[in-house]
């Protein structure tokens, strides 16, 4: 691994999202115009019956924002630089695949942790909801493992795209929305039906979000939850390194990685 060749890229990811008013707007504005209309049917939510319905749904929004910005930092990076014929030029230099998608999660990361600061400062301005509530710890906790499901649902989208070209890109922006139903984000796990709660039991951020509302209420550290989670995480993880391996490793023996650039 070396830090430089690393060092180098993450300079890109800056200057291209410094740059591009389309990243600008999907990953913050996208993101506090999200927090803002949903808060406000939160707020409305509050003054029903069910009061604890609202927090469920802006903890649930706001933790989101970190599957959903990670995921896209790391697939539509890289197809910034299939779009701009680059990526070819990524790959003949020294670095390797390894270093060049560690690149890509710390880059997804620093933009999780500017967007969840930006979210969190709005919601406790506008709503009067501070995200600290549910304790700093289990939000630190939260946060490594929603980050890790993002970068391994980035990693295998990457797969995708590096596989069957950009005719499949917009699994970018649409596929993390599969999980959001079954991560149970906005609504207790035992909504869904049981068929659905059994899917949804080996999906790491169910766990996530059913904790993140218990800490509403408790913010008691619940480290069961947290290290089941984090076991699925490492096999999505691992799974999703391994597929990427594969079809990087086909699209450069078919061809299809020289076409992604046509």
């Amino acid at each position: 691994m070396n830090i430089k060749r690393m060092y180098a890229i993450m300079q890109q990811e800056y200057y291209i999202t410094k740059r591009s008013l389309e990243v600008i707007i999907d990953l913050f504005f996208f993101s506090s115009i999200t927090i803002v209309v949903f808060g406000y049917v939160s707020k409305f939510l509050a003054g029903s019956n069910n009061p604890e319905a609202a927090y469920f749904l802006i903890i649930g929004l706001a933790l989101w924002e970190i599957v959903r910005v990670g995921q896209y930092s790391v697939t539509v990076e890289v197809l910034w630089n299939v779009w701009s014929r680059n990526l070819s030029n990524i790959y003949v230099s020294p670095i390797t695949s390894m270093e060049y998608l560690s690149s890509l999660m710390i880059t997804a990361l620093l933009k999780s942790i500017i967007v969840l600061t930006l979210i969190g400062i709005i919601i406790k301005i506008i709503f009067g909801f501070d995200l600290l509530a549910i304790g700093i710890a289990n939000l630190f906790l939260h946060f490594i493992n929603l980050t890790i499901f993002s970068w391994s649902m980035g990693i295998f989208i990457l797969g995708l795209i590096y596989r069957f070209g950009t005719r499949i890109q917009a699994l970018s922006w649409g596929l993390i929305y599969i999980f959001q139903p079954l991560s149970a984000a906005f609504f207790p796990l035992s909504v869904l039906p049981e068929p659905l709660q059994v899917v949804a039991r080996i999906v790491p951020t169910s766990y996530v979000f059913e904790s993140a509302r218990r800490n509403l209420t408790n913010n008691r550290i619940e480290l069961d939850q947290f290290f089941i989670a984090l076991i699925l995480n490492i096999i999505y993880f691992a799974g999703s390194a391994i597929f990427f391996y594969f079809m990087f490793k086909k699209s450069r023996s078919t061809g299809q990685f020289a076409r992604n650039e046509g």
